[in-house]
C-alpha cells in the first residue's frame, strides 16, 4: 500500500445502487472535512449495483486525485463491502459511511479527534433513532440478546459503524478471515477499550426505512449470533444433563415402586400410550433441534476450511 500519510483519513463509502447519491455524498464529506483541514482518501466501494453506481464512481474518480472507485463482482451485503474498502485502504485511520446520509457528518470529525488524541476505536452509538416501530423492535431486540448470550457487548442503542486506527485495521486485513462475521463485533472482540461517542440517527435520505431486506436482516443477526457466541452449544449440554438426570431420578423412583412400593396406588398398571408419544415427540424434538445448532457450527467450520475469499474486487477495465 506504500507509506500511509500520517493523518490521512480513509473513508469508504458502502455504495450500492447509489447513483443519485455518490457526487452529493463526496461534496458534503470534502466540504466539512477540508473546513476541519483534516486530509482523506474517498473510497468507493460499490456493492455489485446494476445500475450506473460504479459508471458515476469512476466518474468522480476521474475528476478527484483523492477517489478511488471499486467494484465487488456481486453484492456481497455491506459488511463484506467495509471488509474489502479496508483491504484498499492507505489511511491511518478509516471510518466507512452508508449513502444515505443517518450517519451525520459531523460526527466524523469528532471521531477523528478522538482518535487524534490516541483513541484506536471509536464507536458512534445511536441514542435515538426515527426508525420505523417494527424496525426499532428487531433492532432492541438483537442487541439485547447479542449483550446477554455473547461474548461482545454492545452500547445502549447499539452501533454498526466504528472509526479504527492503522493497527486495529492491519489486524482485520491480515488475521480476520471475512466469512460469516461482521466488522463491528470483530473490533468488540479485538479490544483497545473502545471510546463511545453518542449521538441522534436522523431519518436520511430513505426516511428511515432500510435498503436491507427482513432475509438479510436475519441472516447478519444470526451469523453475529453464531460467531460470538457459545451460548448454544452449552444450552444443549445443560439441556442434556438436566435430561439425563431426570432419566436416573425416573430410573430410581419406578425401580422403588416396582420393588417395594404398591403399584396400583402408583398406577404403574396404566398403560400410558398418550405419555410415551407425547415423550417420544418431545424428546425427537429436541434431537432435532440440538443437531441443528450442531450443524450450524460445523457448518461454519467447513466453510473456514475451505479458505474461499469473503469478497471478490474486479479488476478495473484499463
Amino acid at each position: 500500500m506504500g507509506t500511509e500519510n500520517n493523518k490521512l483519513l480513509s473513508i469508504i463509502l458502502l455504495s450500492y445502487f447509489s447513483k443519485e447519491r455518490i457526487i452529493s455524498c463526496y461534496n458534503d464529506v470534502s466540504a466539512i472535512l477540508a473546513q476541519e483541514n483534516i486530509p482523506f482518501e474517498f473510497i468507493i466501494m460499490d456493492d455489485g449495483s446494476t445500475d450506473t453506481s460504479f459508471d458515476i464512481a469512476l466518474d468522480l474518480e476521474k475528476q478527484y486525485n483523492n477517489v478511488f472507485a471499486y467494484q465487488l463482482s456481486r453484492n456481497y451485503t455491506s459488511n463484506y463491502s467495509w471488509f474489502a474498502g479496508l483491504s484498499v485502504s492507505k489511511g491511518s485511520c478509516a471510518f466507512a459511511i452508508p449513502d444515505d446520509e443517518q450517519q451525520p457528518y459531523q460526527t466524523i470529525v469528532d471521531m477523528y479527534r478522538l482518535w487524534e488524541k490516541g483513541h484506536k476505536v471509536i464507536i458512534p452509538n445511536r441514542i435515538k433513532r426515527d426508525d420505523p416501530f417494527f424496525s426499532r423492535i428487531f433492532s432492541t431486540s438483537y442487541y439485547k440478546i447479542i449483550n446477554a448470550l455473547s461474548e461482545i457487548t454492545y452500547p445502549e442503542g447499539g452501533a454498526d459503524l466504528a472509526f479504527i486506527d492503522r493497527e486495529v485495521i492491519d489486524i482485520l486485513n491480515q488475521q480476520i478471515h471475512p466469512i460469516n462475521t461482521a466488522v463491528v463485533p470483530e473490533i468488540f472482540r479485538i479490544g483497545f477499550s473502545p471510546v463511545y461517542l453518542p449521538y441522534e440517527r436522523p431519518l436520511g435520505l430513505n426516511e428511515g426505512k432500510s435498503r436491507w431486506s427482513f432475509k438479510k436482516k436475519v441472516r447478519l443477526a444470526k451469523d453475529v449470533f453464531l460467531s460470538s457466541s457459545t451460548f448454544p452449544i452449552k444450552f444443549i449440554s445443560g439441556l442434556g444433563i438436566f435430561f439425563s438426570l431426570v432419566a436416573v431420578i425416573g430410573i430410581v423412583f419406578y425401580t422403588y415402586i416396582r420393588l417395594w412400593g404398591n403399584p396400583a396406588f402408583w398406577g404403574v398398571p396404566t398403560t400410558g400410550w398418550t405419555s410415551t408419544i407425547i415423550l417420544i415427540m418431545f424428546f425427537g424434538g429436541i434431537i432435532l433441534f440440538s443437531l441443528g445448532i450442531i450443524a450450524e457450527y460445523i457448518w461454519r467450520i467447513y466453510e473456514e476450511v475451505k479458505n474461499r475469499p469473503g469478497y471478490i474486487i474486479k479488476k478495473k477495465d484499463e
